[in-house]
């Protein structure tokens, strides 16, 4: 703004000077053109030529102190309102940020609207002075919830007004409380007025779902790895003792051993798989990707699980489409997620059971499609199965030798590697996984 005014003075200033030199000008030409009428008239008198000149002289003169004169006073004029103009605005700027320090400039109305945290407020009869769309949305409030006691008795919450305003500092301020399937932390304070005399109250009310949910999963993850971790040693223990405190014959012995074997295994198994989660979650596998033929990797794959499907005498065939572009990922990753679907998916498919591989081609993802017509997965279970821990049937998986960490770890890995998975299934009809990898970086 100060910057147009500016150029506008600029112009008017230079139009004055203009026009100043212009009547000059014109002045100039007019006396030129009256000496000349004069020589004319009177032919070669040299004295009136004189005088004319002298004349002239002066009239010029007096136009262009005039002209200069009026330019000056134009100039000044100019410049006093541009001061006055640039100081009026400073003083604005300054005075705005005195008030943003001061906190006077802000939009309450505004601020309050747009919110996450809710908040409330209270006189000391109890009326609702203040509330934002976040509290209403948060404690479910209506039309009907015009007071205090209304907004928090619904909540079973005990909370008493006259408690949190005289007594503040010797009672509890907070207050968590579940609506529904959410979860909330209200903070009571008192409000005061500027001689510190007791006015109403204040609520601010926080959504914590997330972070209970979050601690429950840790919660329930502890309890799950302090289970699967005691269920094998106690089997380790108990037969060493047996062992130990008796002779058995040989075939006793070995048998006894096989299990103590066999249990270790399944511990070092879960402590792996935990130990690779751990790394995930810290960040700590360097993902290295290189292009590579994802059928054949996955030929290969079935190959190392074939006395599996011998042994269970089931039909697994592989299918890849023609054409399939080398996919850009880790190869020891994928194949690791791969024998890990097919393992399930015999682990979970009757004797003689069908079980299909489909490798193809979709826009610039490569697929891998399993389907088998095992047991299945019941649909409530569908979208929690990539939870660590989470089996469907827990005592059939970990009979199977299973640690509830499979998806989990095979999720991760095709996160890392900017692919997915989805499973479709229905109970006592099969499964369908479909993966997907990208094929170029």
């Amino acid at each position: 703004m100060i910057r147009n005014i500016r150029i506008k003075l600029l112009i008017i200033i230079l139009v004055v000077s203009i026009l100043s030199f212009l009547g000059i000008n014109i002045v100039y030409n007019m006396e030129l053109n009256d000496v000349n009428s004069q020589i004319i008239n009177n032919q070669y008198n040299t004295q009136q030529i004189n005088e004319s000149f002298n004349l002239a002289k002066e009239n010029i003169n007096k136009i262009t102190i005039y002209a200069s004169i009026i330019a000056i006073i134009v100039s000044i004029i100019a410049s006093i309102f541009l001061a006055k103009l640039i100081f009026k605005s400073v003083t604005k700027e300054m005075n705005k940020v005195k008030r943003l320090d001061k906190g006077e400039d802000i939009d309450i109305k505004t601020l309050l609207l747009h919110m996450t945290d809710g908040i409330m407020a209270f006189n000391m009869e109890g009326k609702i002075l203040l509330t934002n769309p976040a509290a209403t949305r948060l404690l479910r409030i209506i039309p009907e919830d015009d007071t205090f006691e209304k907004v928090f008795k619904k909540l079973n919450v005990d909370v008493n007004m006259e408690k949190i305003i005289y007594l503040e500092d010797w009672t509890s301020s907070e207050e968590t409380v579940r609506i529904g399937d959410s979860y909330v932390k209200m903070f009571f304070a008192a409000l005061r007025d500027e001689k510190s005399r007791p006015s109403g109250i204040m609520v601010l009310i926080q959504d914590i779902t997330e972070h209970v949910k979050l601690d429950n999963m840790r919660k329930e993850f502890v309890a799950d790895v302090s289970h699967e971790l005691k269920t094998p040693i106690t089997s380790i223990m108990g037969y060493a003792d047996t062992l130990l405190e008796s002779e058995y014959e040989k075939e006793m012995q070995e048998k006894f051993l096989k299990v103590i074997a066999t249990e270790a295994r399944r511990m070092a198994k879960l402590v792996t798989d935990l130990l690779t989660l751990s790394r995930f979650d810290n960040n700590e596998n360097q993902v290295s990707k290189t292009e590579f033929d994802l059928g054949e990797v996955v030929k290969k794959c079935q190959e190392k699980v074939q006395l599996e499907i011998n042994k269970k005498k089931q039909d697994v065939e592989c299918f890849v489409t023609a054409n399939v572009p080398p996919v850009y990922a880790n190869q020891d990753g994928i194949e690791r997620v791969v024998l890990n679907i097919l393992t399930n998916s015999i682990k979970y498919t009757p004797e003689g059971g069908n079980i299909k591989i489909y490798v193809g081609f979709v826009y610039n993802d490569a697929y891998i499609k399993i389907i088998d017509n095992g047991i299945g997965i019941p649909e409530k279970d569908l979208n929690r199965i990539f939870e660590r821990f989470y089996r469907v049937d827990k005592a059939r998986t970990r009979e199977m030798g299973g640690t509830g960490l499979g998806l989990s770890i095979a999720k991760e890995i095709l996160d890392k590697n900017n692919g997915s998975i989805d499973i479709k299934s229905e109970k006592g009809k099969g499964t369908e996984v479909v993966i997907k990898i990208p094929t170029k970086e």
